[in-house]
């Protein structure tokens, strides 16, 4: 699954695990944290490639929660070999 996130579309912290559970296809049952989030994708036996546009307007719009996300997807990356997340240039 090829999904694409798009940093313009986040515009504030309670939007984003809304955003991201109807992007990604979470679980009713998901959580709606960064902890959630990660026990979710990090045991994902589905190859799932995570592209993240607008990375800027992220962080604009969410400030240290935006970049503690990208490390969670950074971090997913290594704990589980079906999860690709990339940043276009």
């Amino acid at each position: 699954m090829k999904v694409i996130l798009d940093g313009k579309d986040i515009e504030n912290r309670e939007m984003v695990h809304i955003y991201l559970k109807e992007r990604l296809g979470l679980p009713e049952y998901y959580g709606e944290n960064l902890d959630a989030l990660w026990d979710i994708l990090s045991v994902a036996s589905e190859s799932i490639s995570i592209e993240l546009r607008n990375e800027e307007k992220l962080i604009d719009n969410l400030g240290h929660y935006g970049r503690s996300l990208l490390q969670v997807f950074k971090d997913l990356t290594h704990e589980n070999t079906n999860i690709e997340f990339t940043i276009p240039e």
